[in-house]
Formats: C-alpha cells, sequence, structure tokens
C-alpha cells in the first residue's frame, strides 16, 4: 500500500482552522466517525503544484492530508478534502479544508460585552429574581 500524500507546513504558527457549515460540505462530512470540516488558510510560494497534487491524490482515489505542528509542537494531521488557489499580489494563497474529529474541535467565541453592564443593568435578572442570590 501507497504512502499517503502530504502537504507539510514547515514554518509558521500553528494554522489556524475555521469552522464551515457551507451546505456543500454536507457530503463531505458522511461516515462512522463524527467529523467537522474546517477551513485553513495557507501562503504558498508554489500553491499551482500543491492543487494539483490534490488533484491527482483524489483522481487516484488517495487520501492527502495536510501536516501541521499543533501548540504543543506535536506533529498532527487532517485529511484535506477540497482546496481553492487564489492569487494574490504578496504570492498565492491556499485554502484547505480538512475533515477534524469533533473531539479536537475548540469553539473560541469573540463576544464584545464593553457596555454590557450600562445597558443591561436594570431588570436583567427579571422582576422575580432575588439579586442577592
Amino acid at each position: 500500500m501507497a504512502e499517503t500524500e502530504k502537504i507539510t507546513i514547515i514554518e509558521g504558527p500553528t494554522p489556524t482552522f475555521e469552522i464551515t457549515n457551507e451546505p456543500w460540505m454536507l457530503g463531505l462530512t458522511e461516515g462512522l466517525v463524527p467529523f467537522g470540516v474546517a477551513v485553513c488558510r495557507l501562503r504558498s510560494f508554489n500553491g499551482p503544484e500543491l492543487v494539483e497534487r490534490c488533484y491527482r491524490s483524489w483522481h487516484d482515489s488517495q487520501t492527502i492530508n495536510l501536516e501541521y505542528r499543533d501548540e504543543k509542537g506535536l506533529t498532527k494531521e487532517a485529511p484535506i478534502v477540497a482546496v481553492r488557489l487564489l492569487e494574490q499580489t504578496e504570492g498565492h494563497l491556499l485554502l484547505l479544508w480538512v475533515r477534524i474529529e469533533e473531539s479536537e474541535i475548540e469553539i473560541e467565541l469573540d463576544i464584545d460585552l464593553d457596555g454590557f453592564d450600562e445597558e443591561f443593568d436594570d431588570g436583567l435578572l427579571g422582576p422575580d429574581v432575588d439579586p442577592s442570590l
């Protein structure tokens, strides 16, 4: 059996994975293990070649993985399920959609609470709630 093809992030910070719920992704998340699909943006000097590697692997019914280091420095892999290349003045930008097990998904909420106390202070708990509790 041939070794799984990989795209490896050699340098830079741990990639950021953004969970996506795009309708066209639904077929890619089916399986025995619950998966989520996340998109990752990567800069590359050889974007067209990396896209071609993905297409060749899929054409041959093979898996291609994104290999990266997590925040602890451990090597991780995530199967790539879709790819898109964007050409920008700074170089190539790859959009990689990868399958991530739901157990590995961390949700980061960015909620702006500035002014929350002043805006909702009166009646926040309701008339029947003792504020001393």
